[in-house]
C-alpha cells in the first residue's frame, strides 16, 4: 500500500508542473494582450475625451456668437462652420463728442459747434477666418483681431449756430459737420482701447463658460490694421 502510495504522488509532480506551466502562459498571454491593446484603448478614450470638449466648444460659441466655428480634433475635422450672423458684438461704449466750426469772410463770421452722443459696439468680423483646433495638450482659437464695428447716433446737441451777417450758415455745413461726429466718436472708442478690451472680453466669457484640462488660448490671425 505505502508503495503504491509513493507512485502516485510521484507520479503527480509532473503533471503540477505541467498545470503550473500552463496557467502562467495563459497569463502571460493575457497581459501581453492587454499590454497590445492598451495603446488603442488609450487613444479611443483621448478622442473621446477631446471630442466631448469640441461638443463643449461648439455649445459655447452657439450660446456667445450664435454660430457654430470649424472645429478639428487631431487635424481631422469635426464639425464645418456655420455663420447665420456676420459678426459678434462683445462690449458697447457710450461716446461723446463735440466739434466746432468756425469760418470768417470778409470780416462776417459764422460758428457751428455740436455736441454727439453715440453707442460704439466692439467685436469680430465672423466673415473671415474662424476655427478652433483641439489637442491633448492645448486648444487653439483663431480668429481675426477685434474691431469696432458700428457707430449709433444716440443724439445730437447744437451748442452754437451763430450766423454771420452776409456769412450764413449753409445745409452743406450743417451736413459736414454732422458727418464729422461718428469718426470723432470711432476714433475716440479707438483711443480707448475698446477693441482690445473686446478681445480680453472674449477670453474671459471663454474661460468662464469652458472648463478644459489644458490651455485655451486665443490666436488673432486677422492682418486687417486695428482701429
Amino acid at each position: 500500500m505505502k508503495k503504491n502510495s509513493t507512485r502516485q504522488v510521484r507520479f503527480s509532480w509532473p503533471i503540477s508542473f505541467t498545470l503550473v506551466a500552463l496557467i502562467t502562459a495563459a497569463v502571460a498571454v493575457l497581459v501581453f494582450l492587454r499590454l497590445e491593446n492598451w495603446p488603442a484603448r488609450a487613444a479611443k478614450q483621448s478622442t473621446a475625451e477631446l471630442e466631448r470638449l469640441g461638443k463643449d466648444l461648439r455649445s459655447a460659441f452657439v450660446d456667445i456668437a450664435h454660430l457654430q466655428p470649424r472645429i478639428t480634433i487631431n487635424n481631422r475635422v469635426y464639425m464645418e462652420q456655420t455663420t447665420p450672423v456676420s459678426e459678434l458684438v462683445v462690449l458697447s461704449r457710450r461716446i461723446e463728442v463735440e466739434h466746432a466750426f468756425l469760418h470768417n469772410w470778409m470780416g462776417s463770421s459764422k460758428r457751428i459747434k455740436l455736441h454727439g452722443t453715440f453707442t460704439v459696439k466692439a467685436g469680430f468680423d465672423l466673415q473671415q477666418n474662424l476655427s478652433i483646433d483641439i489637442r491633448p495638450d492645448q486648444i487653439v482659437i483663431q480668429l481675426p483681431h477685434a474691431q469696432i464695428l458700428d457707430v449709433a447716433q444716440d443724439q445730437v446737441d447744437v451748442l452754437a449756430f451763430d450766423n454771420g451777417f452776409w456769412n450764413r450758415i449753409s445745409g452743406d455745413d450743417v451736413q459736414s459737420e454732422l458727418s464729422i461726429l461718428p469718426q470723432l466718436a470711432r476714433e475716440k472708442a479707438a483711443e480707448t482701447g475698446l477693441s482690445v478690451e473686446a478681445e480680453r472680453a472674449l477670453q474671459k466669457q471663454l474661460d468662464e463658460r469652458i472648463h478644459t484640462p489644458q490651455p485655451l488660448r486665443l490666436i488673432f490671425t486677422s492682418t486687417v490694421k486695428r482701429d
